[in-house]
């Protein structure tokens, strides 16, 4: 899981400061994440499925398929790249 959300931010050129700002933490707690030393919340990985465009599935290595399921309206509505 720790190396896809990684690869997933790599793949778009982006840094961990900017994921971090968009989840609303800072760099060393998202890097955390990446890292595996802290476990990914059930809200973040669902803000960064929603981000990559990608699922919860995808992200937890259940599935190698990148794209994501069709969301239900909640989710949607906080699609914000």
């Amino acid at each position: 899981m720790y190396n896809r959300i990684r690869n997933l931010r790599e793949d778009k050129d982006l840094s961990q400061s900017k994921i971090a700002a968009h989840l609303g933490m800072s760099q060393t707690g998202y890097s955390k994440y990446e890292t595996g030393e802290n476990d990914i919340p059930t809200n973040i990985l669902k803000q960064l499925a929603i981000f990559h465009d990608t699922s919860v599935d995808y992200l937890l290595e259940l599935t190698n398929e990148r794209k994501p399921y069709i969301r239900t309206g909640s989710s949607q509505s906080r699609n914000t790249h």
